[in-house]
């Protein structure tokens, strides 16, 4: 029998550590990249889509193009504030807030984003770091969707989902490290 204050196996959730090795791997861009007017062009044209990221969520939504699913930390590398009212017209269709730290992809987050995806979506506000939200968009995702998300200093990446996207984002998932943190609820 567990001591008192000793966490139990269920107060754990899975989550997955993203060694140093991969780091470089998770950094290069998988997808075009493109910035601006063009960026702008190309987001209005995307049929199902989701959004990881504050900068390119609200830009979509700006655009009046909201995306079935937007995933926001309120943090830009830029350090430059995005007003949370932005994000009403998604969070108006659900709101989950998750917490998952930097470098670490958690259960809460994916179980997050294929809810949000088998729904009628929302918006997800990550109590840590989004970065990783993009994999778990690729994965739950159709085939034929666009993943969207901002690269600092480059523009907004765009990543069709088919196939080779899911197997990849399988392969990356797989050389993390599985581990057990405690919950954020």
């Amino acid at each position: 029998m567990p001591r008192v204050g000793t966490p139990s196996a269920s107060s754990d959730e899975r989550a997955w550590f993203v060694p140093e090795s991969l780091r470089p791997t998770l950094a290069e861009r998988y997808g075009p990249v493109y910035a601006g007017e063009e960026a702008d062009r190309r987001l209005r044209a995307l049929g199902l889509f989701a959004a990881c990221g504050d900068r390119v969520t609200a830009r979509a939504v700006e655009l009046g193009h909201l995306p079935l699913v937007g995933i926001v930390d309120y943090k830009t590398q830029r350090n430059e504030p995005v007003d949370p009212a932005v994000f009403a017209p998604l969070a108006a269709r659900r709101l989950v807030r998750v917490r998952n730290p930097p470098g670490v992809l958690t259960e809460s987050l994916r179980t997050a984003v294929r809810e949000m995806v088998a729904g009628a979506g929302g918006l997800i506000e990550v109590d840590g770091e989004e970065d990783l939200g993009s994999l778990a968009l690729v994965e739950s995702l159709p085939a034929g969707a666009t993943v969207i998300y901002g690269i600092p200093g480059a523009g907004v990446s765009f990543v069709r989902v088919d196939a080779d996207a899911k197997e990849h984002v399988r392969n990356l998932i797989g050389q993390m490290e599985p581990r057990r943190i405690p919950r954020g609820d």
